[in-house]
């Protein structure tokens, strides 16, 4: 089968790989019919992330079940699933508490020795525990199946985010950054019933995709000049609920400055390039709570499916750009220089 695989910084490619196969009894063979590239995938490209040569790249997919292992109890081939960017058994204490990301048999797509979403076709360890099956009526209908595609990472880690900054009924909520995760996180702030939503982004495209998911106020500054922008938008006092969503030392200061005394940050911005800027003594005095982290999308998809299915939320529109799988390394480049949001890969 041909899948993508990175063989250095800058250098992504798709190659004839081994076929996906059955290695375990708890296994499933899914054929991919939607992939993505993440914002994430992208620090293993410019060589921020270390990756051997010839990994396998990629962690958002869904596809139709091929073959499943001896073991496997609740799916057959034919089933239409959607996988979340970590595999796990379901089973473990971890899982039990809901913190699948944590899974003592888990893993992550790409892994040494394991298949990326980026290809044909993928292995996947404990498909009991990891796949959530979709409607099949589903496949016939492109844009539903692109926000189910969602389902697999950003539009989950929107809504851990949401859920660590503590949005609620009435809240107000400003979310840093504008890539599909921190548009995700405006609309499940929205969600969540949030009565005022600032996003903070400079690319127009973005922040028009803010405002149909529920922005209502723009920041475009950056620095002490957008946390001026945000504290006189609200009075001075900042706002309950922050979102940080780069995972950079400006984003985390930032969300820090831009709390109200009181308030909650829920980060899941990939930590890279620095430390994170936060000081605890400023934390301390002002009684900010920072709760967030790699987000457990398994425990999410059920709830989230369900208003995806319903029409309640629509996070179809993060992406703004469809390539084939030989045309994944253009995908790349149009992500690392921003002039693709999120890049959706039809195999």
């Amino acid at each position: 089968m041909r899948a993508t695989v990175i063989h250095a910084p800058l250098d992504i490619r798709v190659e004839e790989v081994p076929d996906a196969a059955i290695q375990r009894p708890e296994d499933a063979v899914v054929r991919v019919l939607r992939a993505c590239i993440c914002g994430s995938d992208l620090w293993a490209y410019r060589g921020e992330a270390a990756r051997q040569p010839g990994q396998r790249i990629g962690h958002e997919f869904l596809g139709i079940v091929e073959e499943t292992g001896s073991a496997v109890t609740d799916l057959r081939a034919g089933d239409l699933v959607v996988a979340p960017f970590m595999w796990s058994d379901g089973t473990c204490e971890y899982c039990a508490e809901g913190l699948f990301t944590s899974c003592e048999h888990g893993g992550f797509w790409g892994s040494v020795g394991h298949d990326g979403g980026q290809g044909e076709a993928v292995r996947v360890p404990h498909a009991d525990g990891t796949l959530v099956k979709l409607p099949a009526e589903a496949v016939s209908d492109d844009h539903l199946l692109t926000g189910l595609l969602a389902l697999s990472d950003v539009m989950g880690t929107g809504h851990h985010a949401a859920l660590g900054a503590g949005v609620r009924e009435g809240s107000t909520v400003a979310v840093v950054g504008d890539g599909a995760v921190g548009l995700c996180g405006v609309l499940a702030a929205k969600r969540l019933g949030a009565e005022r939503i600032i996003a903070l982004g400079r690319h127009t495209a973005r922040t028009d995709i803010a405002k149909l998911f529920g922005a209502t106020d723009v920041v475009a500054e950056r620095g002490e000049a957008a946390e001026a922008a945000v504290r006189e938008l609200l009075g001075g006092r900042g706002a309950h609920a922050v979102i940080e969503a780069v995972g950079t030392e400006q984003s985390m200061r930032t969300a820090v400055n831009i709390t109200r005394d009181g308030g909650s940050i829920g980060y899941v911005g990939v930590p890279h390039g620095s430390g994170t800027g936060l000081d605890l003594g400023v934390m301390f005095d002002r009684n900010i709570t920072l709760r967030g982290g790699v987000a457990p999308v398994r425990a999410y998809i059920p709830e989230l499916l369900k208003d995806v299915l319903s029409g309640v939320i629509d996070p179809a529109p993060v992406f703004d750009r469809a390539v084939s799988l030989d045309e994944v390394p253009d995908g790349y480049r149009a992500m690392d220089d921003r002039s693709a949001l999120k890049v959706m890969i039809k195999p």
